[in-house]
Formats: structure tokens, C-alpha cells, sequence
């Protein structure tokens, strides 16, 4: 959520308090004061320095599938943010990514969900994972990694310039110093010089560029029934979704050909009720509209609530990186693991 010019300098002061237990937790864990534990394994953390979306998701996901498809034994660690009251059909906690993430690794890689990351890897550890994708590992300074890789959006990369809760920064942009690999998403093109100075003034890590694309436009709710290009191409739309940059989504669908007559956007993770979809359907109805658009994650948050006039559909995507990323990622975490050595 952006926070309005007065509003911002009114929250200044908090900001500086903020900064200062930031600043002072990290010192402790750099210079050995507060200790990281260790799992018995290779830990890759995937994080951002500002609150909201990134594309660490679809990261995460792409990065696992990698692993996973080379033979290693691999699990995902993550909090589960705002989990599904009733949890799932495993006794974990259910959040919209963790949904994502579990229908599209179909059990090839094991999700391992908890606030306590590194008890939660202990137990995978004993079940034979061997490489750990940490899910926005930054801030989580209790669990070592062996390669630390920032995603940074270029729409918004540095939060406004100012932290919580004035600004969008979890953590001064300084942070990028601990940074092996920094991931450029959502950039209008590539390289971007202006940001990469900036990135530069901290760090000189390899960086890459993510380009998100369209895999498929799936019928919700199944999720199984992909919608033909030749139709939505021709069809009018009103998007929605509940992630962290919305207006990105909505740059996206245009720029992949949707005709889009709408917009709605909703905080990130919302649960949608009963009454917001039927506001949705109205207001489809209202631009004349043939379906209803939103993200594969938002597809998770309305398992709850009933489209009865306008048709849903939801677009799932990935994530397109170089293959010399894959070759930086498994240089930084070897040489981390060759130091311990």
C-alpha cells in the first residue's frame, strides 16, 4: 500500500527507529554477536529488500524445478504467508502461494512450511533433502545460506527511498551488499543503466534480468482448461488481483494482447468474499466485458466464493532467465560451501 506525501513524513521518525533496529540486527549477525544456524545442506535464499511482490514466487518455483530436474534431493522453505483458516489435507498451513507452489511441482520437490525455517529443514534433512530453496530469505538472517539472491522490480525498485513504515523498504538499500546474485524483474529493457549505477553503488555481484511470460489463460476453477489464444485475443476483460504490484499485472496482460476494459486491484493475499465477486461480476457487466482476468495465485484466494454470470480465468506464468544465471547461483553457493570446508 502507498503511503500519501503528508502521511510519509509524518512517519518519518518511526522510519528512523525502524532503520536503526534494522541496521543494528544485521551488525550483530554479521560480526557473530547473534549466530545463523546451519542446515546439513546447501541453502539458496531467494528475497527482496521492499515489501510487496517481486516475482520471488515464480523464482522460487523456477529455480526448484531446475534442481530438482538435475537429480537433487530438494525442498522449499517457507512461512506461508497468511495461511487459509483450516489449514490443508497435510496439517500445514495453506496460503495462496503455497497452493501455487504444491500444484506446480506436483510432489516433485517438498515444501517445507513454518516460521521456524530451520527446524522446519531439519526435518526435510532427515528425509534426505540435500538443497533448500529459501522462500524471502533476505530479512531471515537466523537461517545461513549459501547463496543470497535479491530480486528487485524495476517498475518500483527502491520503495520510494524510504523504510517502514514511511516507505516500501524492509531493509536500507545498503543491504544489497550481501547480495551473490541480484535479479532485475519487470524491467522495459535490458540492461537498464540508471539502475544497475544505483545497484552498483553497493555491490558488484553478477546481475540478471527476468523476463515473465505467458505459459497459459486457465479456467478457474479447475485450473485444467486452458482458454485458446485465438479467443482471448478477441475477448474484453476486467482484471483483478490481490498481489504486491498490481498495476505491473495489469502492464503485462496488455502487453501480452488482452483487451482489457477493467481494473481491480485488492491488498496482497486478500481472501476475496462472496459480495466482492459479485461486485466483480457487475462491474465486468458494466464495461461489456466477456471474462473475468487474474493471476494463477488469486485463483487460490477465491476458493471460497461463486461466479454465477461472467466467466473466470486465470493466467499462469514463468519466468525466462540467461544460463549464465544458473551458472552464478551454483558458483556463489559452492564457493560458500568450499569456505566452510
Amino acid at each position: 500500500m502507498k503511503v500519501g506525501r503528508t502521511m510519509r513524513w509524518f512517519l518519518w521518525p518511526f522510519s528512523l527507529v525502524y532503520e536503526a533496529v534494522v541496521r543494528v540486527r544485521a551488525w550483530c549477525y554479521a560480526h557473530g554477536v547473534f549466530r545463523a544456524r546451519r542446515l546439513p545442506g546447501t541453502v539458496i535464499s531467494v528475497g527482496n529488500l521492499t515489501v510487496g511482490g517481486t516475482g520471488k514466487t515464480p523464482l522460487v518455483l523456477w529455480i526448484a524445478e531446475r534442481l530438482a530436474g538435475e537429480g537433487k534431493k530438494t525442498s522449499i522453505l517457507t512461512r506461508g504467508y497468511r495461511a487459509a483458516r483450516g489449514g490443508s489435507s497435510r496439517g500445514e498451513p495453506q496460503s495462496d502461494e503455497i497452493a501455487l507452489l504444491r500444484e506446480r511441482l506436483d510432489g516433485r520437490v517438498s515444501l517445507g512450511v513454518g516460521a521456524d525455517r530451520f527446524a522446519t529443514g531439519m526435518t526435510l534433512a532427515r528425509h534426505g533433502t540435500e538443497w533448500f530453496v529459501l522462500d524471502d530469505g533476505l530479512q531471515h538472517l537466523k537461517l545461513a545460506r549459501d547463496a543470497d539472491i535479491v530480486m528487485i522490480d524495476a517498475t518500483e525498485p527502491f520503495g520510494g527511498g524510504m523504510l517502514l513504515p514511511a516507505g516500501r523498504l524492509r531493509e536500507p538499500v545498503s543491504a544489497l551488499q550481501r547480495a551473490d546474485v541480484v535479479v532485475i524483474s519487470r524491467a522495459v529493457q535490458a540492461p537498464s543503466p540508471a539502475l544497475e549505477a544505483k545497484i552498483r553503488r553497493y555491490t558488484q555481484r553478477p546481475v540478471f534480468y527476468a523476463r515473465t511470460e505467458l505459459e497459459s489463460v486457465l479456467r478457474w476453477p479447475a485450473l485444467k482448461v486452458a482458454w485458446p489464444q485465438q479467443d482471448w485475443r478477441r475477448g474484453r476483460l476486467v482484471a483483478f488481483c490481490a498481489i504486491g504490484n498490481p498495476s505491473a499485472f495489469f502492464s503485462d496482460l496488455r502487453g501480452w494482447g488482452f483487451q482489457i476494459a477493467g481494473e481491480r486491484a485488492f491488498a496482497d493475499h486478500h481472501a476475496y468474499t462472496a459480495k466482492e465477486a459479485a461486485q466483480l461480476e457487475q462491474l465486468a457487466e458494466s464495461c461489456s466485458a466477456d471474462a473475468l482476468i487474474c493471476t494463477e495465485k488469486d485463483a487460490w484466494n477465491l476458493r471460497r466464493v461463486r461466479f454465477e454470470r461472467v466467466p473466470v480465468y486465470c493466467c499462469r506464468i514463468s519466468l525466462q532467465l540467461p544460463d549464465e544465471f544458473s551458472r552464478a547461483l551454483l558458483d556463489a553457493a559452492q564457493k560458500h560451501a568450499g569456505a566452510r570446508t
